[in-house]
């Protein structure tokens, strides 16, 4: 009888992981996606370079304040965009366009959880309206809420996207509006050269954000960082491989 139980048990675990493998739920983890380059957190390098992203947007309001903190502080940053709020302020789009900083996917309606299909629809929508607005494509998207699957990242790739998560020690949860202080000592004493920092500047009050970015930005210069985008992080790291 506990044969026949274990047997039983073995067969069903089986068809669960063949399952969950087929349907893209297992995680490869970070090593390999670090490896094959399709999925990046940070960069390791020595130069001062951090890249600053913002997710949800654009805000009437909140996306304007951050655009004109980045332009007194010469600093330049990823824009993870939703695609129907882009439609709501194109001009918000426009803006940060034409200032010098990245436009990134981060789906149509920003769903926690998606199908394969209907995740490949909403980053085609933004892409599309992001396009109608500035004539670039994005060629980087996060998923929604940091949370993927390996397929995911697959269905991503395949569509010409290089997947973007941020550094672990520097995701200053600023949605949760645990005030400007906490948000200013996450990445004060956690920075280092090759991180990438997550902010918001929509989907809810960004008062604490931005309040807390006054301070940051130019603590951080003063440190002697350089702000840069997310595809020029990923070009200095290749850079730093070739002269290796």
């Amino acid at each position: 009888m506990t044969r026949n139980y274990v047997f039983i048990f073995m067969v069903f675990f089986l068809i669960i992981s063949g399952f969950l493998v087929q349907e893209g739920y297992a995680d490869r983890g970070r090593p390999y996606y670090e490896e094959t380059g399709e999925v990046v957190w940070d960069i390791k390098t020595e130069d001062k370079i951090v890249a600053l992203t913002f997710d949800d947007g654009p805000h009437p309001k909140y996306t304007a304040a951050v655009l004109d903190l980045l332009a007194k502080y010469d600093a330049k940053a990823t824009f993870f965009i939703i695609g129907k709020n882009a439609e709501k302020y194109p001009e918000l789009v426009l803006r940060s366009y034409t200032e010098g900083h990245e436009l990134a996917n981060h789906t149509y309606t920003h769903p926690f959880k998606v199908s394969i299909k209907k995740l490949q629809e909403e980053l085609q929508q933004t892409n599309d309206t992001i396009y109608s607005i500035t004539g670039f494509s994005p060629v980087l998207f996060r998923p929604v809420g940091g949370n993927y699957t390996d397929a995911m990242i697959n269905a991503a790739v395949k569509d010409g996207y290089k997947v973007v998560m941020w550094s672990w020690h520097q995701d200053t949860q600023d949605w949760k509006e645990p005030g400007v202080r906490k948000i200013v000592q996450k990445v004060m004493k956690g920075t280092r050269p090759g991180d990438v920092i997550l902010f918001h500047d929509g989907g809810g009050n960004r008062t604490q954000t931005i309040q807390a970015l006054e301070e940051i930005l130019p603590a951080l210069k003063k440190q002697g960082y350089t702000f840069v985008t997310i595809s020029e992080l990923i070009e200095s790291k290749q850079q730093q491989e070739q002269v290796q």
